[in-house]
């Protein structure tokens, strides 16, 4: 059962290799009758069957008819994806259990393209109308099940424009991708400590943002539900949590190696804590089986470490 899919897969990578940027052409287009096209052209012979048997002129005239149209159909649902360009857009990462968002940009160079469909079967198809001479950018959306790279393969292009009677389709590999990081798990820490030199000097840690109230900040993915301000929503405030810091001075270090349980909610408490202490502008340090990602704040130190958390542990094959 296996065989078809990787003889397929191996057809289509000669005929249609991946890349950011795939036009449709007449070597990268298919098609064949829809349901209701088969329907049509089973009609169409008992026409002509009724036709010859009856030898009634008008009859042999409307199933010609009828099936130059169908003739005609073909062009017109081959013409509406020929000529047409898709690049690969950008996408942001996302936290598991979210849906991943994916953007493919179409191009037309000279004429209209209608009722084009862009996606994956498994998750739906989006239909789009590409101006003449335009572009038209649409957002593809997959559910998340694993952290890491998340590479979801060819993409299906159809159209049924203008009768529905053919469906013209080809399958492209854009390349696209998303970073999927670990699913935030609240819960508190054990004693995070500072540095080797810290510790030396006697400097105590304590928990990481349960001592001391601060006020209110906007709701962040990762945040715990348990400090949302239910009041403040119902006046219409918005999404806003309880914020709280640390007495301690030092810089905490979250180390994977001082939590217990299984490995995959150890990444998830420790993406919550990054995120929390992101939020706060709350400097840390990550450890993560002897690799240390240096203390830090910022956007950018935060994406580090959402990215070393994604990645841990997977092969090397598959954090590129």
């Amino acid at each position: 059962m296996r065989l078809l899919p990787r003889l397929r897969d191996r057809w289509l990578l000669k005929r249609i290799p991946p890349g950011p940027s795939v036009r449709l052409d007449q070597r990268r287009i298919f098609i064949m009758p829809t349901a209701v096209g088969m329907s049509f052209v089973i009609a169409l012979v008992l026409m002509l069957i009724a036709a010859i048997n009856y030898e009634n002129s008008l009859a042999y005239a409307l199933t010609f008819l009828l099936g130059s149209v169908f003739v005609v159909a073909i062009l017109h649902t081959w013409r509406n994806l020929a000529g047409l360009e898709l690049q690969a857009g950008g996408s942001e990462a996302v936290f598991l259990g979210e849906h991943a968002r994916l953007r493919v940009r179409l191009e037309s160079r000279n004429r209209l393209y209608q009722a084009v469909s862009v996606g994956w079967p498994r998750s739906g198809l989006q239909q789009v109308d590409v101006p003449a001479g335009g572009t038209c950018e649409i957002e593809l959306s997959l559910p998340t099940e694993k952290r890491g790279w998340l590479r979801p393969g060819r993409l299906r292009v159809e159209s049924r424009f203008p009768l529905g009677i053919l469906v013209a389709w080809s399958w492209i590999d854009l390349q696209l991708a998303t970073l999927v990081y670990p699913q935030p798990l609240d819960g508190d820490l054990p004693q995070i400590g500072g540095n080797a030199e810290q510790e030396a000097e006697g400097v105590h840690a304590h928990g990481v943002g349960i001592d001391d109230y601060q006020g209110l900040r906007p709701w962040q993915p990762g945040d715990s539900r348990k400090r949302m301000n239910w009041k403040a929503y119902s006046r219409g405030q918005g999404l806003l949590v309880k914020d709280f810091t640390a007495l301690a001075g030092e810089d905490p270090l979250l180390d994977i190696d001082a939590l217990d349980g299984d490995l995959e909610s150890r990444l998830s408490l420790l993406c919550h804590w990054v995120v929390e202490l992101s939020a706060r502008q709350q400097p840390f340090a990550l450890s993560l089986a002897g690799s240390t990602i240096g203390a830090g704040a910022g956007v950018e130190h935060r994406n580090r470490c959402l990215r070393a958390l994604a990645l841990f542990g997977l092969p090397v094959e598959v954090q590129q």
